[in-house]
């Protein structure tokens, strides 16, 4: 299963911080930007966007090696995300953790407040969950079926939250939304690419907030599958709060003008801002 190699992926690193790599860690000392309140408050498009730095993943290979972090990060704010999404997994995305410190000094630099960030990683472990916590990430992934237990999915997210990041959890089917609820959660995200399997079915994602509704104000992201503003219409219309967006954008390394294209903000012939 394409999950279990994502799970032995992280082995090393988990056994890092259980012998002694998570008592060495400090929490982030600086406010975080809330990323809840970010998305409930967007306004730029259909949906707002949560917009990910990825440079790889396992079914696309490499998708653009040309930009640091930074700049990546940059054009997303200059061009309408309301939040954006860090890939930190090394082995198969080509990610680090570092990013999210390097795209938050970044942003204190610039005049207008910073966009909060979703550390998005195979997160399963209370010291991966300190790992996090020692960076400026708002928010990070917690993925239901890495982790089909409420118990353990609360545990997690209460860890989380008490260190000020919020949790999105993601599901792929009924079952998974009932294991989320019953942790707690308060943002769900379904994800139209099965990590079990590795296919896309956006329609079955639309389909899917219908015949499973949103409850007690649970802000519900589309990911995966969403590759134009018509695409996002279609996740708004479905009733969707949010989308995240992440190879649609990083393809051909112009990440800024892809996004600014996708809410709607600039035609094709345009030149990028």
């Amino acid at each position: 299963m394409e999950l279990e190699r994502f799970y032995k992926a992280k082995l090393s690193e988990i056994t890092a911080l259980e012998n002694g790599g998570a008592e060495k860690l400090k929490p982030w000392p600086l406010p975080r930007a809330c990323f809840s309140e970010a998305l409930r408050r967007h306004a730029s498009g259909p949906l707002p966007v949560i917009a990910e730095f990825k440079k790889a993943s396992p079914s696309r290979g490499r998708i653009c090696d040309a930009l640091e972090p930074e700049e990546a990060a940059r054009q997303f704010a200059d061009n309408g995300a309301a939040a954006i999404s860090v890939l930190t997994e090394e082995t198969w995305f080509k990610g680090h953790i570092s990013y999210l410190e390097r795209i938050a000094c970044m942003m204190r630099e610039r005049s207008e407040p910073p966009l909060p960030m979703l550390r998005k990683d195979f997160i399963f472990h209370p010291g991966q969950v300190a790992a996090t916590l020692s960076t400026p990430a708002s928010a990070m992934l917690l993925i239901v079926r890495l982790i089909p237990d409420a118990k353990t999915l609360r545990d997690l997210r209460e860890q989380a939250e008490r260190g000020g990041v919020e949790c999105v959890v993601e599901v792929f089917s009924r079952r998974d939304v009932e294991l989320a609820r019953k942790s707690g959660a308060r943002i769900i995200q379904v994800n139209a690419r099965d990590l079990e399997t590795f296919k896309v079915d956006t329609r079955a994602a639309l389909r899917f907030i219908d015949e499973c509704p949103p409850e007690n104000d649970e802000l519900w992201i589309a990911a995966s599958g969403i590759t134009s503003n018509d695409d996002l219409c279609a996740a708004a219309n479905a009733g969707y709060h949010a989308a995240l967006i992440g190879s649609a954008l990083m393809e051909g390394c112009k990440p800024g003008m892809a996004l600014s294209r996708m809410l709607g903000r600039l035609r094709d012939g345009d030149a990028s801002c």
